[in-house]
């Protein structure tokens, strides 16, 4: 037997001042002048951000409304796993599980979820190593494996639908290939990459070419999560000791991977990206949702697998342009649609927009 127990987050004042503490005494490195985002991290930015952290943002105000949604622990293979348990009141509801990435977390989807609950019992865990629950980096079959019990035995849904991307994407895939019978459809933003080892000369000339893309979008960009599979002990002493250092590591990302147009602000609320960024404080987390890329590299896993299970793919603008001929090759793939708006963190930046696709999928004939 499980023991399902309500949660509620509530951060101890203690932690707080700590935080305020912190955020008074950082030392600001030097920054090329007009530097922007060209080296990394604004400093503009972040020194605004910074300063609306000690003098307007509200933690409490957050964290009043995150618990408006009935929260749940339970305990799976000596793991704590914390989700969201948001039952609909259509007696026809389908089950649709949500599983969020790198550097969000369940919040990623609170805007979604008012959109969702007329048709779906919506489930949405922290990975292990993210947020409220356990700080153990899992492999994406080890996520999966978890997460199947705790729609199944736990919860009791024997069949359900699960949508994710970036990390989400490797657990939904593992998913869908280690549980066939009980997932009857996925929805992607991504579908994973090229990485040199496929057959070049099977390829299309779309795919090489996306293949080049993301061979260059490693040199400009990958280097973070090189970091976290290689080494992320070395950054996680200064990023779970600085609450600046975490938000300069973490925004930045939010701020690469949006919609390419506008600022930042354009896209993401300054209290979104705190509250984003607080989960990872107040939890501690930082250094174990970076190890998951590490426990992950060195093992196959069936999230690598092209998987037969209905999928449908939706490509944002923010995130790499990924060719029909590549999701083909990778997923049974239903329904294809590059979308005009939005980026790596969809469900947040451009919730009505994914919740449409999304909906619109998993109401389709293909998965019935």
């Amino acid at each position: 037997m499980f023991a399902v127990k309500p949660f509620k987050i509530n951060v101890q004042q203690t932690v707080l001042d700590d935080l305020q503490n912190r955020l008074r005494q950082t030392r600001w490195p030097d920054a090329p002048e007009n530097a922007g985002w060209n080296y990394g991290t604004d400093p503009v930015f972040l020194q605004s951000l910074v300063t609306y952290w000690q003098n307007g943002y509200n933690w409490r105000k957050q964290e009043t409304a995150l618990n408006q949604f009935p929260q749940f622990t339970v305990d799976i293979d000596s793991l704590t796993i914390h989700f969201l348990h948001i039952k609909s009141k259509n007696p026809n509801a389908k089950t649709l599980l949500l599983v969020h990435g790198w550097p969000d977390c369940f919040y990623r989807f609170y805007k979604v979820i008012p959109l969702l609950t007329d048709n779906y019992n919506l489930v949405i865990p922290s990975i292990p190593g993210f947020g409220f629950s356990s700080r153990v980096a899992m492999t994406d079959d080890g996520s999966a494996k978890i997460f199947a019990t705790l729609m199944k035995e736990v919860l009791g849904y024997k069949t359900f639908f699960a949508a994710g991307g970036d990390v989400g994407m490797g657990i939904t895939k593992s998913l869908a290939n280690l549980y066939p019978e009980n997932v009857a459809a996925i929805h992607l933003t991504d579908v994973g990459y090229p990485d040199g080892s496929e057959d070049w000369s099977k390829m299309s000339k779309t795919e090489q070419e996306f293949g080049q893309f993301i061979q260059q979008w490693w040199y400009r960009e990958g280097a973070y999560a090189m970091l976290h599979a290689t080494k992320p002990q070395t950054q996680a002493f200064g990023l779970n000791d600085s609450p600046t250092g975490l938000a300069s590591w973490i925004v930045e990302k939010f701020n690469s991977w949006r919609t390419p147009d506008g600022t930042i602000e354009d896209h993401f609320t300054k209290d979104e990206l705190l509250t984003n960024i607080m989960i990872y404080w107040v939890s501690q987390t930082i250094n174990s949702s970076m190890r998951t890329y590490g426990v992950a590299a060195h093992q196959p896993q069936a999230s690598g697998q092209k998987v037969n299970t209905p999928t449908g793919v939706a490509i944002f603008p923010g995130d790499a342009p990924t060719p029909k001929e590549w999701a083909e090759r990778k997923v049974n793939l239903k329904r294809f649609t590059v979308m005009n708006k939005g980026g790596h963190f969809a469900a947040m930046e451009t919730p009505d927009l994914w919740v449409k696709e999304v909906d619109t999928f998993f109401k389709s004939e293909a998965v019935k």
